[in-house]
Formats: C-alpha cells, structure tokens, sequence
C-alpha cells in the first residue's frame, strides 16, 4: 500500500479511509459482523496506519465505525473454524502486533465510539492514545462468560486503568456504559451522540495544529517512560526535552509566543 494515501481514499470495502485537513479516519466498515476483527480486518488496520505513519499530509488518525457496533472483538466464527493451537496463536499474535502499531505509531489515535465495543474491539478502544463516546456506547470484556478469558484485551485494559476496574471487567464480564467507562478512565469524554462528531473533530484538529515533530517527540516518550523506575524516567525525559529543544519548531514556537504570533512549523 502507498505511504500517501489520497483524501477519500479506500483500503477496502472493510475499512474505508478519509483524509481531511491532516486528519485521516479509519472507519471500520463491516457492520454484517458487528466490525469483527477478522484476520483480514485486522491486516487492512494495520497496513492502512503503516501508511499513514508514513504520510507527512496526516498529523491525527481518527478510528471509528459504521453500524450500531464499534467492533464486536474477535470473529468467533472464524475462531471455530480452526481453532488449533498454532492457528490460534497467529492470530492472537497478529492482534496484539496490530494492537501495539497503534501505540507505535508517531501520530495519535483517537477512537470515536458510537456503539458497543467488546473484547478485542474494547482492547482496540484502550490501545487508542484517546478515546471519546457518545452515551448510547457501552464496552465489555465478555471472554470469561465463554470461557475464554479475555487476556489480550487484559494487557490495554490494564494500562487504562486501574486494576481493581480492569479486574472487575475482566471477572465480571458485564456491560458498562460510557458514563462509567470515563470515571475508570477507559475513555477521555462521554458525549451526546449528536455532539461526537464535533467533539472529536475539534479535539483531532486542535492536535493537527502543532508541530507534528514536537507530538511524535512527545508520544513516543511517553510510552517509552511508563515502564521506567522514577529516576531513570526523569533521566530519559530530561534527555528528550533537551533533544527537542534543539529543533526548529521549538526554537519557532517559542519565538512565536514571545513575540505573540502564530508559530509557523517546519516538523524539524
């Protein structure tokens, strides 16, 4: 696939891609299987953001979906029909390398939810760098209820939020709405439905306005540093700061301010 995608371009029929004033949308487009994360799926998402890293023309990526079902999770009628160890492997392998391209990635991710996100599509919502939903959206980790134990989807969930929450979800297996989805901190904002649109594409561009070099910077640090003991944290940061303080759209964006401007970024 071309690292530049054209705006109103399509992946495939499953995941069609836009993109609009640096901002590219992913929207899930297999409403038939509830937006599974089928292998093909899957391999669409992960070739699509692979691209649009690559892609100088998009600062944000947005991933939403069409139909009343943000993603269902895994396609279990897949799963049925091979489910052997190796075979089961692989794909478990493939999600969780698809799942850590999103955290990867030099540019944030948004996950826009209008609907029911379970399992491994509750998974990709807490991979997401920021997640907003409107209040008819509700999320789950079901697996246990199946007897297959959501532990892919543990690893993102456990990063969101605490673990007692992550615990309760993942034992209990039970729906939550968004409301409460936002006070565990899965999700940034609950919103109206009618006001998710706005809401996300006003907080997709504010970040499509600066730097995009001083955002990667500021992403890739902030994965890096979460596993780090406190000293060695300050010590790296305090190294990436002193990195970025050395490019153009730092020494740009403080002159601007000073000189009460607007910066103009070079993304070097």
């Amino acid at each position: 696939m071309s690292a530049a995608l054209p705006e109103n371009s399509s992946a495939s029929d499953r995941l069609r891609v836009d993109i609009k004033d640096k901002v590219a949308t992913l929207c899930l487009n297999d409403p038939s299987s509830r937006n599974a994360l089928s292998s093909l799926m899957m391999q669409d998402i992960e070739d699509t953001l692979n691209s649009l890293g690559e892609n100088p023309d998009v600062h944000v990526v947005v991933i939403e979906a069409t139909g009343p079902v943000f993603s269902s999770g895994h396609n279990l009628k897949e799963i049925m029909g091979d489910s052997r160890q190796e075979i089961m492997l692989a794909l478990f392998n493939q999600c969780s390398g698809m799942m850590q391209t999103v955290v990867h990635l030099p540019k944030p991710v948004i996950a826009k939810v209008n609907g029911m996100a379970t399992a491994a599509g509750c998974q990709l919502v807490a991979s997401c760098d920021l997640a907003f939903a409107s209040h008819k959206s509700t999320f789950a980790t079901p697996g246990v209820n199946l007897g297959l134990f959501c532990s892919t989807p543990m690893v993102a969930l456990s990063r969101n939020v605490s673990p007692k929450h992550a615990m309760e979800m993942l034992l209990g297996g039970e729906f939550m709405d968004a409301e409460h989805a936002m006070r565990i901190g899965l999700i940034n904002r609950a919103v109206e439905e009618e006001a998710l649109d706005a809401t996300v594409q006003e907080f997709a561009s504010r970040i499509a306005s600066k730097s995009p070099l001083t955002v990667k910077t500021g992403k890739t640090a902030f994965y890096q540093q979460l596993s780090m003991p406190l000293q060695d944290a300050y010590a790296f940061t305090s190294k990436v700061m002193a990195d970025n303080m050395q490019t153009l759209d730092a020494q740009e964006g403080i002159s601007a301010f000073l000189n009460k401007r607007d910066p103009k970024w070079q993304g070097k």
